[in-house]
């Protein structure tokens, strides 16, 4: 089940969105729709870029875990 926890992961690692944005070249903008909700289902290469970025697997970023 798709259950993105990119907001919670990115401020316990102490990372801004502009720096998010910098790491893995998806605009500012787009990043903050993803951690809000009002964009979903990002394509597997947006979730790979983000989660190599915060040092996680897309798993755990992107879906709860079982």
């Amino acid at each position: 089940m798709y259950n993105n926890k990119m907001k919670k992961i990115r401020k316990e690692k102490g990372i801004t969105l502009e720096k998010l944005a910098s790491k893995t070249g998806i605009s500012v903008g787009y990043l903050s729709h993803l951690e809000r909700g009002t964009r979903e289902n990002p394509t597997i290469i947006i979730m790979d870029k983000i989660a190599f970025a915060l040092e996680k697997s897309v798993q755990e970023v992107f879906f709860d875990e079982k």
